[in-house]
């Protein structure tokens, strides 16, 4: 009976360390960007970065998933899901020029939010009136980090929530791939489809590669690689009631890295929106986990 019982604990400590290990990893794909986008357009970096991830994500799906983990069922909905990546990623990596990471990083975890409106928007899911007080007060923390109407309030605060936005249609536009697709499958073409279709326009905003800017595109390809690889891991490993909210992590590197690497320092107001931001976001997930637990699917 014991020995029944380690397994689960086992697998959900190994879980919960991808988890963390993996939003480190983003964090810090995050910040390379922020270093790269002074000097190259963020469709090039993106660009970059899933060219040279495409043979790691191929090589992935093939260990995984074997040579069936090739083949898509349904390969325009990924070109769609490849559309919407490219787009949530561009404006992300341009409010870096303007706004701290930490900042660009409490704005975006507004996207469980989104995708719980949306839910009931365009799926006809049912959502309490506790969810949508939930999803109101994680708008009114939006409002705390932006400050509208204020002389502290940028335009450009905007791009980390329609980046949100995107993501979780990207999010709600898994419902569209074919059951028999494996996370391995969706990880490949999501990586190969935003190349491809990034390749399309990156010759307008080419800029020359610096040899010195080389091991960047490097690193932020490896740890956007990495990062994307660990959380899909965690979430096979463990309950996604425990390894969902750890996300919220990725702030705590955010803010980090950006005070190592910048002097960034959040003020109270950006700190005090991004927590309610953040509770909201973590009710929402433990209503929603309660809720899959209540209803079978």
């Amino acid at each position: 009976m014991q020995g029944d019982m380690a397994a689960p604990r086992d697998g959900t400590a190994a879980g919960v360390a991808m988890m963390c290990a993996g939003v480190a990893c983003l964090s810090v794909n995050d910040a390379l960007a922020k270093l790269l986008v002074t000097t190259y357009s963020p469709l090039q970096i993106l660009f970059l970065r899933n060219l040279i991830a495409l043979p790691v994500a191929i090589g992935l799906a093939l260990t995984m998933g074997g040579p069936a983990a090739l083949r898509s069922h349904r390969p325009a909905a990924h070109l769609v899901r490849g559309g919407l990546w490219i787009a949530a990623t561009i404006l992300f990596f341009t409010s870096f020029m303007h706004l701290g990471l930490a900042e660009a990083t409490a704005l975006i975890f507004v996207a469980p939010l989104f995708i719980t409106a949306l839910s009931a928007a365009l799926l006809h899911e049912q959502v309490g009136p506790r969810r949508w007080l939930a999803v109101l007060a994680g708008f009114i923390g939006v409002l705390i980090v932006i400050r509208p109407g204020t002389a502290a309030f940028q335009p450009v605060s905007l791009l980390p929530v329609s980046t949100a936005f995107l993501y979780a249609l990207l999010m709600l536009s898994a419902r569209w791939l074919d059951p028999r697709e494996s996370v391995w499958t969706m990880l490949l073409y999501l990586t190969g489809s935003s190349a491809l279709l990034s390749a399309v326009v990156v010759p307008v905003v080419w800029t020359p590669i610096r040899l010195d800017d080389l091991w960047l595109f490097a690193a932020i390809a490896l740890f956007g690689t990495a990062g994307m690889t660990m959380m899909t891991q965690a979430f096979r490993l463990a309950p996604p009631a425990i390894v969902a909210p750890l996300d919220y992590t990725g702030l705590v590197w955010a803010t980090a890295l950006g005070w190592l690497i910048w002097n960034e320092v959040p003020d109270r107001p950006a700190v005090v929106g991004a927590s309610v931001i953040i509770a909201s976001g973590l009710y929402v997930i433990w209503r929603e986990r309660r809720s899959d637990g209540d209803t079978p699917r």
